[in-house]
């Protein structure tokens, strides 16, 4: 029987959905974090369920061609880059194993995913950093927060967030810590700096600095401090004032106070412009963000003639829909936050795009509002969910609606392989296309091609 602090020599053979190292003791599951297949090593049990058990590395006694030394002074404590101890190649196989395994336990259909498409150079690919302020050792800190804790980890350079970002962030906290703004103590609710929030547009170079306050105490030096951080660096084109008292893991609040430029950004991905507010999702890395979406576009025109309705479910700020929009007469685009709806009106204008149309609400109570406004028929539907995934009634929408494809664009494979066994009533799996959105960490999104079967209706020519 397996004990709690006893010791034991395993062989790893497998890695789990989160990178994690599996063995076995005694038919039980142990899961080891940073160990890598087919490695041997001594371990020691730290806690024990019913069904599995959780163990820490002592000793590598035969260790993988796959691992390498970590290039970065914060990981064995952060946990962001839970694979930054092997190579990037293996990175890709992991995850590449995990969609597959997700798939093979749950659809029905014998589905071979695609090789997962990596990145040429899978360093400093983050385009938006968001860095706690507060205390560590009573001292003022800025950095990441240590693995499944709110402890800060001074953090001078992470190997994904993006370069000028980090170096912004650095300046302004050095003005903070100049003048004696007090840091947030999130166990009293009580300080005024809480975040240092940088986004940059790759494409553009714009720089958007948000700082997260628990109050206004920096009202009186806040002209001092546009002037100190554009005078450094003029790349940044709006400083903001966000605004967020209460006691949440949510990073930004609602309210906003533009006390620099315009208040937004602009960044490029493909043909089309975006504009990047502080509360706009947008996604992190832009460079796989035009692949996954051009993935997503083609596999929604590839042999199919019938262009003229398609939706966009779940449809943020309008990227998959505007991206698709020549090649439709309408694209019609549904979100929950309002505030993403009107970003997506804003882009759609800002990039002349004039055949879509965006609403605000809950996909299953808009959508049958719009069929029925509209009179419409869609041809093909881009669903990009949160993780987790579709609701059984927007299945059954889909399933009654019967579009002759959907994209399905997933950041969970789990979910999305749930899904998928739920729409294989009357789809056929045609394609999986994994994406490394964020390399180095045990996330992978996918774009999954659905098209209905031919027993329902074939697919136009």
């Amino acid at each position: 029987m397996i004990k709690k602090n006893e010791e034991y020599i395993v062989k790893i053979i497998d890695n789990g959905c989160q990178g994690e190292g599996i063995a076995k003791i005694e038919g039980i599951p142990i899961f080891i974090e940073n160990a890598i297949k087919d490695e041997e090593i001594k371990i020691k049990i730290l806690k024990v369920q019913k069904n599995f058990a959780y163990g820490k590395i002592i000793e590598i006694l035969k260790e993988s061609k796959s691992r390498k030394d970590s290039d970065c002074n914060t990981f064995s404590k952060c946990g962001g880059c839970s694979l930054r101890h092997m190579d990037y190649e293996k990175t890709l196989i992991i995850k590449e194993n995990i969609v597959q395994n997700c798939l093979n336990k749950m659809v029905k259909e014998n589905i071979k995913i695609n090789n997962i498409i990596g990145m040429d150079e899978p360093f400093y690919y983050r385009n938006k950093l968001q860095y706690p302020v507060g205390f560590f050792n009573k001292q003022k800190v800025m950095g990441v927060y240590s693995m499944r804790t709110h402890n800060i980890i001074p953090t001078i350079e992470c190997k994904i967030q993006n370069k000028l970002c980090q170096e912004v962030a650095n300046y302004a906290f050095e003005f903070i810590k100049a003048k004696n703004i007090k840091a947030y103590d999130e166990n009293f609710g009580k300080g005024t700096i809480r975040h240092i929030v940088v986004r940059v547009g790759i494409k553009t170079n714009e720089i958007l600095l948000t700082l997260v306050l628990n109050d206004n105490q920096i009202k009186k030096i806040e002209d001092e401090f546009v002037d100190y951080m554009i005078e450094k660096f003029p790349e940044i084109k709006s400083i903001v004032k966000n605004y967020n008292s209460e006691k949440t893991n949510v990073i930004l609040g609602k309210k906003c106070e533009v006390i620099y430029g315009p208040g937004y950004i602009y960044d490029v991905l493909g043909d089309y412009k975006f504009k990047i507010s502080p509360l706009s999702f947008y996604q992190i890395n832009p460079i796989q963000t035009e692949k996954l979406y051009s993935i997503a576009v083609n596999n929604a025109i590839e042999n199919y003639s019938g262009k003229d309705i398609a939706l966009d479910l779940y449809c943020g700020i309008g990227t998959i829909g505007i991206f698709a929009s020549k090649y439709f007469k309408k694209v019609y685009g549904i979100e929950i936050i309002q505030e993403a709806i009107e970003d997506a009106k804003e882009n759609a204008k800002i990039n002349n795009i004039e055949n879509t149309e965006f609403y605000a609400g809950d996909v299953e109570k808009i959508l049958p509002q719009i069929l029925d406004k509209e009179k419409i028929k869609p041809g093909v539907v881009f669903v990009d969910p949160p993780r987790k995934g579709l609701d059984k009634n927007t299945v059954q929408l889909l399933l009654n609606l019967e579009p002759q494809k959907i994209v399905y664009v997933s950041c969970n494979p789990a979910t999305l392989a749930r899904d998928l066994l739920l729409l294989e009533e009357k789809y056929s799996i045609k394609n999986v296309q994994p994406v490394d959105m964020f390399p180095y960490t045990h996330h992978v999104e996918c774009c999954a091609l659905l098209c209905k079967k031919e027993n329902s209706q074939t697919i136009q020519q």
